[in-house]
């Protein structure tokens, strides 16, 4: 009992770093360039022609690429016609919309 009492708090950290290798990573410029080279993910403006159907209008205010375990997505936030901000999240290789939701 001692022991656990004493390395709890060891064991608390290694946990935690473990939950967060399972988070998303952002990848930087460089990174994206070369995974749209490697035909790994397509290029941003092609999968945006897709959400900016749904959103007639709308305009692109921010997108970030993301790995999460090993899937990378595009996570987009639109400002529509009507003013509402839209949070999607696209798949980067395909343009699949996995997420569509308004943004608080």
């Amino acid at each position: 009992m001692r022991w656990v009492l004493r390395y709890s708090g060891i064991i608390a950290l290694i946990l935690a770093c473990f939950a967060l290798e399972a988070m998303a990573r952002d990848l930087d410029q460089d990174e994206a360039l070369k995974l749209r080279e490697e035909g790994v993910i397509l290029p941003l403006d092609q999968l945006m022609r897709s959400a900016l159907g749904q959103y007639p209008g709308a305009r692109l205010l921010e997108a970030e690429l993301e790995e999460e375990d090993d899937v990378y997505i595009y996570e987009v936030e639109l400002l529509t016609a009507d003013g509402t901000v839209r949070e999607l999240e696209l798949d980067a290789r395909d343009g699949r919309i996995l997420k569509d939701e308004e943004d608080d």
